[in-house]
C-alpha cells in the first residue's frame, strides 16, 4: 500500500513524463551543432560543448541551471557573469597572436577598423525593429565575428540573449569559408584579386615588445570599459614576445585555453532552453547577425579599394575581408580566394595584419557600447 501510494510522486520524478515538444526540438538543434562540429569540423572546439550544453539544458528536472544550486548555473554565473572566462580566452588568444604582419604594414589597421561597420549598421537597424539599445548593441557585435567579445558584451548588456547571440557568433565564424567568398568576389574584379603584395619589412623584437605595452595603455585610456579584454589580450602577447617565459606561453596557448573553452561552451549552450530560444526573435537575431557579418566583410573590401585610390603601392582588396575578427579563419579564406585567381599569390601573412587589427577593433566597439549604454 505504501509503495502504491507513492507511485504518482515517483512517476513525476522521472524525466520522461516532463518532456515537452519544445525540448525535443532543442535536442534536434543540439544534435545539429554536434554534427557540424564532428562531421564538418565547423568550430568544433566551441560548437561541440555548446551543442552538449543545449542538450543538457533541455533535459527536464535536472536542476543543472537552477539559480544558486545548479552545476552549470555556477559555471555560467562565476565564469561568465563575473567576467572571468572571456578575458582568459583573450589571454590565450594574445599568446597565440603574432602582430608582426600588422606592424610591418601599419596602414592595414584601417582595414580592421573599417570591417567593424557591420557592427554599427546592425546596431541601428536592430533598434528600428524594436530591440532595445542594449539588445541592439549585443546583436550588432556579432558582425565582428569575435565569440568571446560577443559573450562578454551580452553578459553585461543583454544576458537574456546570451545563448542566442553566442551560437550565432560562433556559427558565422565557422561559416566564414561559405559566407565571405561570394561577397569578396562580387565586390572585386579578377585583376584586383590577382594583385600581389610586396614583401613587408622585417619587424624587430623591440617593436613586438613595445607594441602590447603601448597599445594597452592607449586603448584603455581611450576606452576604459575595454580593459578586461584588452588587458588580457596584450598580456598574453607580451608573454609570447618576451621569449623568457616559455612555460607560461605554452600554458596560455594550450592547457588554459582548452580548459576555459570547455567551461565557456557548455554553460553558454545551457542558457538555450526551449522557452527562451524557440521564439521568432531568436530567428530574427540570427538573420541580423548574418547581415552584420556580410556588411563587415563588404565594408572591409570597399575600404581597401578606396585606399588604393591614394596608394602607389596597391593592396589586394581581398585583405579588407580579413578585417573581421575570425582569427585565423578569415585570413585563410582571403588567401584561398586570392590563390583561385593567381596560384602564386600568397596573401596569408598579409591578411593576418587586418585580421588581428579586427580583434582590437571589435573589442573597442564593445567597450564603446559599454561606455555609452551602462
Amino acid at each position: 500500500m505504501e509503495i502504491s501510494s507513492n507511485l504518482p510522486a515517483l512517476l513525476q520524478s522521472v524525466g520522461f513524463f516532463s518532456v515537452t515538444p519544445g525540448m525535443i526540438i532543442m535536442w534536434g538543434i543540439a544534435l545539429l551543432l554536434t554534427y557540424l562540429a564532428i562531421a564538418k569540423q565547423y568550430e568544433p572546439l566551441l560548437l561541440l560543448p555548446i551543442g552538449f550544453g543545449i542538450l543538457l539544458a533541455n533535459l527536464p528536472l535536472t536542476g543543472l541551471m537552477e539559480v544558486n544550486e545548479g552545476l552549470l548555473w555556477r559555471f555560467y554565473h562565476y565564469g561568465i557573469q563575473w567576467e572571468i572566462i572571456p578575458p582568459l580566452i583573450f589571454l590565450g588568444l594574445g599568446a597565440m597572436t603574432d602582430f608582426g604582419p600588422l606592424l610591418s604594414r601599419p596602414s592595414l589597421i584601417f582595414l580592421g577598423a573599417g570591417a567593424q561597420a557591420g557592427v554599427y549598421v546592425t546596431f541601428f537597424i536592430a533598434q528600428y525593429f524594436g530591440f532595445s539599445l542594449e539588445e541592439a548593441a549585443t546583436i550588432g557585435i556579432i558582425g565582428g565575428a569575435d565569440g568571446p567579445t560577443t559573450i562578454f558584451l551580452a553578459a553585461k548588456l543583454a544576458p537574456q540573449l546570451l545563448g542566442t547571440v553566442a551560437v550565432a557568433a560562433y556559427s558565422y565564424m565557422a561559416l566564414v569559408p561559405i559566407i565571405q567568398p561570394p561577397v569578396m568576389k562580387l565586390l572585386t574584379s579578377k585583376e584586383e584579386r590577382m594583385i600581389r603584395m610586396k614583401k613587408s619589412r622585417k619587424v624587430s623584437k623591440l617593436e613586438k615588445l613595445v607594441f602590447p605595452i603601448v597599445s594597452v595603455v592607449l586603448i584603455i585610456l581611450l576606452i576604459p570599459a575595454s580593459a578586461p579584454l584588452m588587458a588580457m589580450f596584450m598580456l598574453g602577447n607580451l608573454i609570447r614576445e618576451s621569449e623568457v617565459v616559455e612555460r607560461l606561453k605554452n600554458a596560455a596557448q594550450n592547457e588554459l585555453m582548452n580548459i576555459v573553452t570547455i567551461f565557456l561552451g557548455v554553460p553558454i549552450g545551457a542558457t538555450m532552453n526551449a522557452e527562451s530560444f524557440l521564439q521568432a526573435s531568436a530567428i530574427f537575431i540570427f538573420l541580423l547577425g548574418l547581415m552584420a557579418f556580410v556588411v563587415s566583410t563588404a565594408t572591409g573590401v570597399l575600404l581597401a579599394k578606396l585606399m588604393n585610390l591614394f596608394l602607389e603601392d596597391k593592396i589586394n582588396p581581398l585583405l579588407g575581408a580579413a578585417g573581421v575578427s575570425a582569427v585565423p579563419m578569415a585570413a585563410r579564406v582571403v588567401h584561398k580566394v586570392g590563390a583561385e585567381a593567381d596560384k602564386k599569390n600568397y596573401l596569408l601573412m598579409f591578411a593576418m595584419g587586418p585580421n588581428v587589427a579586427g580583434v582590437i577593433g571589435t573589442v573597442i566597439a564593445a567597450g564603446t557600447f559599454l561606455t555609452i549604454l551602462r
